[in-house]
């Protein structure tokens, strides 16, 4: 079984205003994941810095994170992370450039999980519905594009607040969404915003949002987690 879990952390501003990395890294403990795929990790003004530096994470989280920066400041890409716990091996990490009308993106990095190489993509979506599609088609082609058939774990906020006619259809044909619960506003939670997609070759066990005291307060999402079985190597 290996756990994974998406958080969008509205770069570490809490819902009291406060920005606290500290906190943000205590709901990870809480949820215990081994991969994690994060959003609005890094400021979108000026030198874009992370809110979540390397040094806070080896110092008070099992987690590194793939490297994929292009900035000085930053962790991420367009403020998406994938943390992986330590001893898993991060065998390749990369961007996927996206269509956009503002700025996002995406980064994949297929990691060793027990023996079994796993790809990985942590993405933030736009808030048009015509731009998510045409974000989605460039994800899976990309891929597409990338050598080796790897079981994969797609995960991050969609922006997606539709049952139907949406961007997360696109994924049917070799993918598939678990039924997530509303993770938006974690004050009241009433939309199922973050999402976690596999490859048809991995299981759901479990999922569920993470509605502890911190989590409620550290960022306006709550984490969504689920528990999977990989395919034998």
């Amino acid at each position: 079984m290996i756990r994974v879990a998406s958080y969008n952390i509205r770069k570490s501003l809490g819902l009291d205003r406060k920005r606290n990395p500290l906190r943000i890294l205590d709901v990870l403990n809480e949820i215990d994941a081994d991969v994690v795929f994060l959003q609005e990790v890094d400021r979108r003004m000026g030198k874009r810095a992370s809110t979540l530096s390397p040094e806070l994470i080896a110092k008070y989280t099992d987690y590194e994170a793939a490297e994929v920066a292009v900035r000085e400041h930053s962790l991420g890409w367009h403020g998406n992370v994938i943390l992986a716990r330590k001893g898993m091996e991060i065998e390749k990490a990369w961007r996927i450039d996206l269509p956009v009308i503002e700025p996002r993106g995406a980064v994949a990095a297929d990691i060793n999980l027990g023996g079994r190489s796993v790809r990985c993509v942590a993405t933030h979506l736009g808030l048009l519905a015509r731009i998510r599609k045409q974000q989605v088609r460039k994800i899976i082609t990309s891929l597409h594009d990338e050598p080796g058939d790897l079981p994969t774990i797609i995960a991050g906020d969609f922006n997606e607040w539709r049952n139907s006619e949406s961007c997360i259809d696109l994924f049917s044909e070799n993918y598939r969404s678990i039924d997530p619960e509303p993770s938006f506003h974690s004050a009241l939670p009433v939309v199922a915003l973050d999402r976690i997609i596999v490859s048809r070759d991995i299981n759901f066990l479990k999922t569920s949002v993470h509605t502890s005291k911190k989590s409620k307060i550290a960022s306006d999402h709550l984490p969504l987690w689920a528990d999977i079985s990989l395919p034998k190597p």
